[in-house]
């Protein structure tokens, strides 16, 4: 790690790093000009009364999804390219983004449907 090898871990550290100190930056001075309107501190606390999904159950809905989505797109893209004789090179990456795009989207609407 002598050359530009070193700049690699200190970049992807650096930006980790900024876009934390940002969004915590950016969180207090929209609390401070809250507080300087006098809103009421109960804003910044989530209610008990609020029906909410658990993050776990959404993380693992939409990761199940977005997985049968990518082998569905391998399954369809085999099929273009034997049967039909589509490139291969265009038939795997174009239905794989398809499909994983599909299932994101039905996790999506499947998440609004968990809050109701």
């Amino acid at each position: 790690m002598n050359g530009p090898e070193i700049l690699i871990p200190l970049i992807f550290f650096g930006s980790i790093f900024g876009i934390v100190y940002l969004f915590i930056s950016a969180r207090n001075k929209e609390r401070l000009a809250l507080i300087e309107k006098g809103a009421d501190a109960s804003i910044f606390y989530s209610s008990k009364d609020k029906k909410v999904t658990p993050v776990w159950k959404v993380f693992i809905l939409n990761l199940s999804l977005l997985l049968m989505g990518i082998g569905v797109g391998i399954f369809i893209a085999g099929i273009l390219h034997l049967s039909i004789g589509v490139d291969e090179d265009i038939a795997y990456p174009g239905t794989i983004f398809l499909m994983a795009g599909a299932g994101l989207f039905a996790g999506f609407t499947m998440t609004k449907n968990l809050d109701k």
